[in-house]
């Protein structure tokens, strides 16, 4: 049964396949537990098992049905990405929807990952752009609807070619942007380069405006003694102003209709309708100017081709 919520549809998703990273909690959980409903047989890549468990318990006890698999991938990781792809390969089973969507936000110190990355740009864009490389042919040949998670901060990124990995200075808020922004550039040109090369797979951006999720708390709390001021303001002020930041349910909704509804198009950027598209149901959103820069797309696409050593071919 197709599942119903204010301002979107999900449809009926009996027999298609999906993927979605960050499965295991806030807008990832909710966007798996919808396609879940629906009747998608949905994959969820996580990073800790016993809170992938965690949730797909939560997923069943809500859904008796659902049809759930769990797969251990930590995005920071170019050898848990290499496995993952490896696995997924090898089962030879092509995906209908995948959804880009795991994320880690500012924490307050820079932190190195083991392949010598900043944390925010690995996990957020060369850990989404080597997987969705590697299992290309599965993409190819389910003609897969491929969803990315970009953020409102996308707007004021900027991406400092010259220094990539935040070595020279680091600044939580413009790494965050930095890595949204481009998730987002190659969310655009994996859709130019799937029309120009006839992959067949469409590419298309979501955002979930001002949504309150763990997300807030989990990476600005990091190496921290006390709760970070975010963490503790997003849940009172979506609370109290719930027109300027809203629940999951609803932050969910964009990503979902991008990736489902059968007139979502490739290129295109849905997010909330409301207050500065902060909030509400989904819309088409023009894209902002930081993210409509196709040299710069390319360019990034190269970059990160070079670091993770990952080829679309």
């Amino acid at each position: 049964m197709p599942d119903k919520k204010p301002g979107v549809i999900v449809p009926d998703l009996d027999g298609r396949r999906a993927f979605v990273t960050g499965a295991s909690d806030g807008i990832g959980l909710e966007i798996a537990r919808r396609l879940a409903q629906a009747g998608a047989e949905v994959v969820m890549p996580v990073r800790n098992p016993a809170k992938g468990a965690a949730a797909e318990r939560k997923i069943r006890d809500a859904w008796p049905r659902a049809r759930l698999s769990l797969r251990e991938l930590d995005l920071a990781s170019m050898a848990s990405v290499t496995q993952l792809g490896s696995e997924l390969m090898r089962d030879g089973r092509p995906f209908d929807i995948w959804i880009n969507n795991a994320a880690v936000m500012v924490p307050p110190k820079r932190i190195e990952t083991e392949d010598g990355f900043e944390l925010q740009f690995a996990t957020n864009f060369l850990g989404h752009f080597a997987l969705v490389g590697q299992i290309l042919p599965l993409l190819k040949a389910g003609r897969t609807r491929v969803t990315t998670m970009s953020s409102v901060g996308s707007r004021n990124g900027e991406i400092n070619f010259d220094d990539l990995q935040s070595t020279k200075r680091y600044r939580p808020w413009p790494a965050y942007h930095q890595s949204k922004l481009a998730l987002t550039l190659f969310a655009r040109e994996l859709d130019r380069r799937s029309r120009r090369n006839g992959w067949g797979l469409v590419s298309n951006v979501a955002h979930p405006g001002f949504t309150t999720t763990n997300l807030q708390s989990a990476g600005s709390n990091m190496g921290r003694r006390s709760p970070s001021p975010m963490s503790w303001a997003f849940p009172r002020i979506a609370r109290w102003f719930p027109w300027l930041i809203q629940q999951v349910g609803t932050g969910a909704l964009p990503a979902l209709y991008a990736a489902t509804n059968p007139e979502a198009r490739g290129d295109t950027m849905y997010g909330p309708g409301g207050f500065f598209h902060l909030t509400g149901a989904p819309t088409v959103q023009k894209f902002y100017p930081s993210t409509d820069n196709p040299p710069a797309a390319e360019r990034i696409w190269q970059t990160a081709e070079h670091l993770t050593g990952t080829t679309f071919t």
